[in-house]
């Protein structure tokens, strides 16, 4: 690798997407679950979870770099001036990365996400591709509540998932809510099945895939242990009804692989 390619601030980040090799060398290696942990306790996304968080999503979610293409691209073509463009649940920012190569400049960010370190780390990154556009990121509990307003787009990439059932209707009814008219929800989720038996097929694939990202049996168990009670998916037609009732006039699945699914949706 030609190291000269560290001198382009947003180009290296996109390296992560394209040379899984390469993200090591810009990122730490996600190792939390790698050593025997006795006492398992719930998956939380602080300061060892931020450093790592990066490496972490790009091994865990399948075609991650093709998903955040995509979100990009829709965003791109519903983003209007003079509103705003949310990304709730940011974490270090890779997606306001890949929405700020196409979204016109003029056009604001908010961020927001429930943990400091996150935070602080997507800031750094902000910074460090050189980022020029108004943005702005808020430390907010979606389980609680978030202010939405003047909104063209509003990203949801692996987010939903992580607020609790009972909250759910009231966060997208609050989106619903802060989007302009012809205003996007863009949702990606871990999903379940509509049917037992290809669920269990589909983790089986899933679980293979962290196997061929350098997973170990451990590693794989122990996390799966650790989101049990913290990553609570729905299934696609589950998420699809929760967006109509939300006001959603249209709801179309632009991404599909096993147990993730991509969803956007209109209001009108």
């Amino acid at each position: 690798m030609n190291t000269s390619i560290m001198k382009h601030p947003l180009l290296k980040y996109y390296l992560i997407f394209l040379q899984p090799d390469f993200k090591t060398v810009i990122m730490g290696q996600d190792k939390v679950f790698k050593e025997e942990i006795k006492n398992a306790s719930d998956f939380k996304f602080g300061a060892t979870v931020a450093n790592v968080f990066d490496d972490m999503v790009n091994r865990s979610v399948p075609y991650y770099g093709e998903m955040q293409r995509m979100i990009a691209e829709l965003a791109a073509d519903h983003a209007k001036e003079g509103s705003y463009v949310y990304d709730l649940g940011c974490s270090t920012g890779t997606t306001m990365i890949g929405m700020n190569t196409l979204v016109p400049e003029s056009i604001e960010f908010i961020g927001v996400d429930d943990s400091s370190q996150m935070l602080e780390k997507c800031d750094t990154k902000l910074k460090e591709a050189g980022f020029t556009r108004k943005y702005q990121l808020v430390n907010a509990d979606l389980n609680k509540s978030v202010d939405i307003k003047n909104a063209s787009v509003v990203v949801l990439c692996l987010t939903l998932q992580f607020v609790r059932p009972i909250h759910r209707e009231r966060l997208v009814n609050t989106i619903s809510e802060g989007l302009n008219k012809d205003g996007v929800l863009i949702l990606i989720e871990k999903i379940l099945a509509e049917e037992s038996s290809f669920n269990r097929d589909f983790i089986k694939y899933y679980y293979d895939m962290k196997r061929r990202h350098h997973y170990s049996e451990m590693e794989i168990s122990q996390k799966r242990e650790a989101l049990e009670n913290v990553l609570i998916p729905y299934k696609l037609s589950e998420n699809n009804l929760l967006l109509r009732e939300s006001g959603f006039a249209h709801v179309e699945v632009f991404f599909k692989w096993y147990n993730f699914a991509g969803l956007i949706a209109i209001k009108k």
